[in-house]
């Protein structure tokens, strides 16, 4: 595997590696359009009577995740009420993105940290609000130098302290549970802090039946294949609760997903890409437009999810430095290649121009499994390099969690090319390797999940080898992890078939 690489993919990697320390500075908020149902909130605030309905406005843009109208919410407040000190902390809070990667961008931090000194010079009219900027201000304390993590513990303990001693404030409890959420570990698979914000979320559910955080983030603790079952009621009340929001509009599907209800899933996101196309929110739009590519694909409408993708090439030219925007406009054209095992058309496809790392690996990844499957497998070799560059790339800047799925899309692609080179117990034994740390690791909220599970190609690669019994084996623990994907099913059946199972 010594080939080496080409001096423009060096020219390639050099711009990569410069567009890492400026990728977040070039993610501008987008314009969203004023959403105009969006649930009922009550954040009691010391300030002059005429701004605690558009506060409350505010409170429940944040809780819908319209990051930039919020903060527009919140500074109308500052400028009809000056001495209100907590329209400030709402307008840092609307530079938070908590469940969103990354959560806080480089460029926005400074100002986030302007807006909590004013608040804190203004002073708060209450001990309660105090607490609320107090907690806020220690995830902007000492950005420069203190890691994002430890400042995002930190707000979490806070919140956790504001929350204890403010039982029956829903607000406080609320953002206790989404603090909760956002520093979930992806490699606990038993989900404590998903459950303990379940248990906060809850029996508030059942008291505030219309406010719009609670099953939003109800529905974000239950993303995951051990409790999305019980997320199902929060799922199908969540739209119709806040049905102006685009992001509200789409949540459900993240349970559909889970639970393989694909008609449910289309449902969810044709009419969150209708809002977000309205509202001007391209990166919500293109987002529902992912998860309904995954959802027509599983459901066999492939003319659906091609008319999809056209869609997607003659919209205009995207902000390719946001993550959101960069992952759905690359995984789409993928999607469809590879869960049809098209692996010519896969070979094909081109890494984005000025793309996190993360997302032009996903390309990477997909021309290596294309050329490793298409009779090429010398040349996937080139992309598995090119893979190790971008995963030693996200190593030295921190970010692991994407550096390890690299590293699971860097073994899929060499045991597919093993596999092509008559390596049969290497290519299982790389293959295995990558759907146990798979498995082992949650996806991020972003993600619909892996493009193919690795455990569903352990049972493909399996049954090229002609072990369909074994085969079975996989696909059947691949659809107890991902219930309904297409390729995982129509493997299963073949398995079965071959081996005389059920």
């Amino acid at each position: 595997m010594g080939i080496g690489i080409s001096s423009s993919w060096n020219i390639f990697l050099t711009l990569l590696f410069l567009f890492l320390f400026r990728f977040s500075l070039a993610q501008e908020p987008h314009s969203h359009g004023e959403p105009e149902k969006l649930g009922e909130v009550s954040f009691p605030i010391s300030c002059t009577a005429a701004v605690q309905e558009p506060f409350n406005r505010g409170v429940a843009l944040l809780h819908s995740f319209a990051y930039t109208s919020a903060e527009n919410a919140f500074q109308r407040v500052a400028e009809l009420d000056p001495k209100c000190a907590i329209a400030h902390w709402g307008i840092a809070m609307a530079y938070f993105h908590q469940l969103w990667d990354p959560p806080l961008l480089p460029a926005t931090i400074s100002i986030a940290q302007g807006e909590i000194q004013q608040a804190q010079q203004i002073g708060a009219g209450s001990e309660r609000e105090r607490e609320f900027i107090r907690a806020l201000g220690l995830l902007y304390q000492d950005a420069a130098t203190v890691p994002y993590r430890t400042r995002a513990s930190n707000y979490e303990r806070a919140m956790g302290g504001l929350a204890a001693h403010n039982r029956k404030d829903v607000e406080a409890q609320v953002f206790y549970a989404l603090a909760l959420l956002a520093n979930a570990s992806p490699a606990d698979k038993t989900h404590t802090k998903q459950k303990q914000a379940a248990d906060l979320l809850e029996p508030l559910y059942r008291t505030y039946p219309l406010h719009p955080g609670i099953p939003h983030y109800l529905i974000h603790a239950y993303d995951n294949a051990e409790l999305a079952s019980r997320g199902l009621a929060a799922a199908k009340t969540y739209s119709r609760i806040a049905p102006s929001a685009p992001h509200a509009l789409h949540m459900p599907s993240h349970i559909f997903t889970r639970l393989g209800m694909w008609e449910e899933s289309i449902t969810s996101n044709l009419a969150a890409r209708k809002a977000a196309h309205q509202q001007g929110d391209t990166g919500e739009e293109l987002h529902a437009m992912d998860y309904l590519v995954y959802a027509y694909l599983q459901s066999g409408r492939d003319d659906d999810a091609l008319q999809v993708i056209q869609q997607l090439k003659n919209m205009p030219p995207m902000n390719a430095g946001d993550f959101k925007v960069a992952y759905a406009s690359t995984a789409m054209p993928i999607r469809y290649a590879v869960e049809r095992g098209e692996w010519a058309d896969a070979a094909g496809i081109v890494p984005p121009t000025g793309a996190p790392p993360h997302v032009v690996a996903i390309a990477v990844w997909a021309r290596g499994l294309g050329l490793a499957r298409s009779g090429h497998a010398s040349e996937a070799h080139t992309e598995i390099n090119r893979l190790r560059q971008i995963g030693e790339c996200l190593r030295t800047l921190g970010n692991d969690y994407w550096a390890n799925q690299v590293e699971i899309l860097i073994r899929e692609v060499m045991a597919w090319s093993a596999q092509a080179d008559g390596k049969p117990i290497e290519a299982t034994v790389l293959m295995r390797a990558s759907a146990d740390e798979e498995d082992a690791i949650e996806k991020l909220p972003v993600t619909p999940g892996p493009i193919i599970p690795a455990r569903e190609q352990l049972g493909y690669l399996l049954l090229e080898q002609s072990h369909p019994t074994l085969a079975l084996k996989e696909f059947r623990t691949a659809l107890a992890n991902a219930p309904g994907r297409r390729g995982a099913v129509r493997g299963a059946a073949h398995a079965a078939e071959l081996s005389g199972q059920k």
